[in-house]
């Protein structure tokens, strides 16, 4: 959400930030609108003070004994006006509110202007793709091989964009997983969650989710929605709280079960595991005060970097450009994990500063150290995405003969060093 006071100040800078995100001008409506709603409240403070006015004047006249039919008549007229100004009010404000709440989050200086991932900056690069003596497959094909992957059973049960997985590669998902909150846990200080999977509009709403990308997402009958990812959960754990200045930066981390309709998705990726309905995701959320906030970024990134190097999965990462941001990131990382059966980076972790941009959503503050409340600043990254990785760990650990090396670190979760012949 936008500070309304940034835009009056600065509205050319405003529509200049939001076009390097392919978006039109829009200042001039949105201070339209508040111009209006201003004015309405003025005429509306002048009513209830004209209202008080009267109320005084008719006591006055009722304690002298004086005729009040004209004063109770002129009374019911200014009622009449403050009721009308007020339904007038809320709509006025509701229609500002509509506007703001659906523009994305304003890019940082430092992101590189751009539409697409065509103008995204590489960073850096880490490892060497291995060369292999063998033309190496893709993860469906290798899962499918070994009996441990179906499509079909899944998509029996739950139709398209799912996947079964059996044996030796739910346990490897499984290892995975814990073995990256173990990392995130104790290296790097973050408090594990169990959270719901099942939450509000409220929730959805301060996240950015809703109401612009309900689409992309799945409700039940009563309601609720699925979590797209544990981010909706972590962040809105300080919603509407004040938080002390000397609690900052706070640091959640959860393994769960995500769900996306991938609603703007059809015929991308639709073989494998790359985009499914369903997935696991072990996600990393701060809170943070505006001064920390860019270190933090730079932490909570080197944290899901180490999950890929300790894995000795080689990547690179990625600045995004404006136009390919999330719709609440002010500035994103993206780890692109190599890939030996397409022969092709693909993304598995994305690292975002979204700023006050969500805090103003959901009215998270903290108390600075004088004591004045102020927005937080909020960032999540997935540390990482687990289907992903497993996709990875396939690809980069195969063998000749189909069979999968575990990586020496992942042994002593899986309880096994290969899986196959």
């Amino acid at each position: 959400m936008h500070d309304i006071r940034f835009i009056r100040e600065n509205p050319e800078q405003f529509d200049e930030k939001l076009k390097t995100r392919g978006l039109a001008p829009i200042a001039d409506r949105i201070l339209q609108l508040d111009k209006q709603h201003r004015q309405i409240l003025t005429d509306l403070q002048t009513y209830q003070s004209q209202r008080n006015t009267i109320a005084k004047a008719f006591g006055d006249a009722k304690r002298k004994g004086e005729p009040t039919d004209t004063i109770a008549l002129e009374s019911e007229k200014i009622k009449q006006h403050i009721s009308v100004l007020e339904d007038t009010a809320r709509e006025e404000e509701q229609k500002l509110f509509d506007i703001l709440a659906g523009i994305p989050n304003l890019p940082a200086d430092d992101v590189p202007t751009g539409l697409n991932e065509e103008a995204n900056k590489e960073v850096l690069k880490w490892g060497a793709p291995k060369t292999f003596t063998f033309t190496p497959k893709q993860h469906y094909e290798l899962g499918e091989a070994l009996g441990l992957m179906d499509f079909e059973v899944a998509t029996k049960l739950s139709g398209a964009r799912f996947v079964l997985l059996k044996g030796s590669l739910s346990r490897l998902e499984r290892a995975l997983a814990q073995f990256m909150l173990d990392v995130h846990c104790n290296e790097f200080g973050y408090t594990e969650i169990t959270p719901p999977l099942l939450v509000n509009d409220a929730a959805m709403f301060g996240t950015g989710n809703l109401p612009k990308f309900g689409d992309d997402a799945f409700q039940t009958n009563h309601k609720h929605w699925l979590i797209p990812t544990s981010e909706v959960c972590l962040t809105n754990i300080v919603a509407e709280d004040i938080l002390p200045h000397q609690s900052l930066p706070t640091r959640f981390t959860a393994y769960t079960p995500c769900f996306r309709a991938e609603a703007g998705a059809a015929g991308r990726d639709t073989r494998g595991m790359i985009r499914n309905h369903q997935f696991t995701k072990v996600e990393l959320v701060s809170i943070t005060s505006p001064e920390q906030s860019e270190m933090e970024h730079e932490r909570m990134t080197s944290a899901a970097e180490s999950i890929l190097q300790k894995l000795d999965l080689p990547y690179r990462k990625m600045l995004l450009c404006s136009g390919d941001m999330g719709f609440s990131a002010r500035k994103t990382y993206d780890l692109e994990v190599w890939l030996p059966g397409p022969q092709a980076y693909r993304e598995i972790s994305s690292c975002s500063n979204c700023g006050d941009f969500q805090a103003r959503r959901m009215n998270a503050r903290y108390r600075n150290e004088q004591g004045k409340p102020q927005f937080v600043h909020t960032l999540n990254g997935s540390g990482l995405a687990v289907g992903r990785t497993l996709i990875a760990v396939l690809e980069n650990y195969q063998e000749a003969d189909g069979s999968i090396k575990i990586p020496e670190i992942l042994q002593k979760y899986t309880g096994f060093s290969r899986i196959g012949n």
